[in-house]
């Protein structure tokens, strides 16, 4: 299956996404989901030869920071190396940014390894978003 992941303007598939992967799946409260930050981020969604959304990730800044997240797949595209592939896409967008000096994200505890696989390493203590342990995570761009 040939997925396809580019930059878009449709939110709405985001956030439709976002509210089947954190909400009905993970239980993350709706109003902890939406935010004031989908409106200056720069949104990707991944979509299947059929054009139906199977994945999204956002980005935005926090001065010299490019910070990532919401980032989430369709259930049926786990283990594809979508995931990946997400991260890869928001990372070259940051580095495309050379005001940015550094990337950041929240990563649920359980997804740490994963991102350490990128070169993004844990600062500061656990937390919880959404009633899920996070920490957050840095790598230098």
């Amino acid at each position: 299956m040939t997925v396809t992941i580019s930059k878009t303007e449709d939110v709405q598939a985001c956030l439709d996404l976002r509210m089947t992967v954190f909400v009905e799946e993970q239980k993350v409260p709706v109003e902890e989901e939406l935010d004031d930050l989908d409106p200056v981020s720069t949104h990707f969604l991944a979509t299947d030869e059929n054009g139906t959304p199977v994945g999204t990730a956002r980005v935005y800044e926090a001065g010299e920071i490019g910070k990532i997240g919401r980032v989430c797949v369709e259930k049926s595209q786990r283990g594809t190396g979508l995931g990946a592939r997400l991260i890869e896409t928001c990372l070259t967008e940051l580095k495309q940014r050379p005001h940015l000096k550094q990337a950041k994200l929240g990563a649920q505890t359980h997804a740490i390894g994963f991102y350490e696989r990128f070169g993004f390493h844990v600062i500061g203590e656990e937390y919880l978003d959404g009633g899920i342990p996070h920490q957050d995570m840095v790598l230098v761009l």
